[in-house]
């Protein structure tokens, strides 16, 4: 990754790799989940909570990072990458593959447990085959071996022709796993989990594969343009979900969505639009185009842009409008509100039905603090008017244009604060006589 941050703590979509895996096997009913960490790689100070760490101190290869979480495992009766079902089943997952799905870990182990296996693999035949490991099934259906096909001079034709491969995603009983491990021969000084297989075939165990068409799953990240793959594929999912939900995209290839984000149906998200965080917008909105909007509350039937920046802490409510080059941060906008264009408003109150004039600004920072700035009901403000907290403007009150309102505002009164206009005669003709002399 050429980074200093660990692979798997890199993020896709507003979460970082090992969030979407742990996150995909609690979903598929996971009690616990077990992370295999080399010493001091500072992955464990990345994991969600509640995750379990075991290191891996010794070994190479996927097998032994798999047996580092042998006691963690056995020893409380589930566990491993991710586990799941009965006590003697685990999952067995890559952290660095983060476009697994719930539903795929659920039908590994709805096909694991429905086939009586010891060893299941997820597999599918959507990609071409070229470099992974391709699934030979016997006559019935199972899975006889898995021939890894990086090199071709190796295979036979009738296993090159074969379509399905594995995707590196397993649900194993647990004890099998691990006692097939112990008995893996090392290869280049690595022992590999798929070694395992050909050891439980000879012992009689049913080796299954479920199949899955979605090849997602088999995006893993192993630099920066894996994680580009990712999060592309990861934004076309979202936004296609969010989509099946009711939501408009004008132009979807532009826009960003990160996982927490909700949208509400017949909302209209348009071009060059970022929504992150935990950014929730109601029904019957317009977003866009050009606007970003993080860790912000929308509620329906709200206007918000072009060009706006919405920040941490704003909730925006019902029927109000936020408009072109508008910046809000940490602020309540009332029911019906508008802050039409060229606005700064921060650590604010705005009471419902107030309309804010062009270019009004809260000076909420002193050098020091911040302070907030309290707007009653239908406030209006007049262009250029710059609200110095803290501060307190009343219901129905007025300001009028270029003001810098210093103290509280009585309900209903109108505020002026600026030097009375002076018009100085003739100081055209005398400014062109000065400069002739020059």
């Amino acid at each position: 990754m050429r980074s200093d941050v660990p692979k798997v703590l890199h993020q896709v979509a507003g979460r970082t790799l090992v969030e979407w895996v742990v996150d995909a096997a609690r979903e598929a009913g996971a009690q616990r989940v077990v992370a295999v960490v080399r010493p001091g790689d500072g992955v464990a100070d990345g994991l969600p909570e509640g995750v379990e760490v075991v290191e891996q101190r010794e070994g190479e290869g996927t097998g032994s990072a798999v047996l580092a979480a042998r006691d963690a495992v056995l020893g409380n009766g589930a566990g491993g990458g991710a586990a799941a079902g009965a006590p003697q089943s685990v999952f067995v997952l890559s952290g660095d593959q983060p476009l697994i799905t719930p539903e795929q870990l659920t039908g590994l182990l709805d096909e694991h447990d429905r086939q009586g296996a010891v060893a299941t693999l997820l597999t599918t035949d959507r990609l071409d085959p070229a470099g992974f490991g391709r699934v030979v099934r016997d006559g019935k259906g199972n899975v006889e071996r898995i021939v890894e096909t990086k090199h071709t001079e190796g295979p036979s034709t009738d296993e090159l022709a074969v379509r399905e491969i594995n995707l590196g995603t397993y649900v194993f009983d647990a004890n099998t796993l691990f006692e097939a491990l112990d008995q893996v021969r090392l290869e280049r000084d690595e022992r590999y989990l798929t070694g395992v297989f050909p050891l439980i075939r000879e012992n009689g165990g049913t080796i299954a594969a479920h199949i899955t068409e979605d090849a997602d799953a088999a995006i893993g990240v192993n630099d920066r343009v894996g994680l580009m793959h990712a999060e592309s594929a990861a934004q076309r999912k979202l936004i296609e979900s969010h989509a099946r939900e009711g939501v408009t995209f004008l132009q979807p290839g532009t826009t960003r969505l990160e996982a927490g984000v909700t949208i509400g149906r017949d909302t209209v998200i348009g071009p060059g639009t970022v929504l992150e965080g935990s950014t929730s917008i109601g029904e019957r909105c317009e977003v866009g185009p050009y606007v970003v909007i993080r860790d912000a509350a929308i509620h329906d039937d709200v206007k918000v842009g072009p060009f706006s920046y919405i920040r941490p802490g704003t909730v925006v409510h019902e029927g109000a409008k936020v408009g072109t080059f508008v910046e809000i941060k940490n602020s309540d906008i009332g029911a019906g509100s508008k802050v039409p264009h060229l606005s700064y408003i921060g650590d604010a109150d705005v009471g419902e039905g107030s309309n804010l004039g062009a270019s009004t600004i809260t000076a909420n920072y002193d050098g020091k603090e911040k302070h907030r700035t309290k707007l009653g009901k239908s406030v209006k403000t007049s262009v250029h008017t710059s609200l110095v907290a803290p501060l307190h403007v009343g219901d129905r009150a007025y300001t009028g244009a270029g003001s810098a309102i210093t103290e509280d505002v009585p309900d209903g009164a109108l505020a002026i604060a600026r030097e009375r206009q002076k018009n100085i005669e003739g100081y055209a003709d005398r400014k062109e006589q000065e400069d002739s002399q020059k």
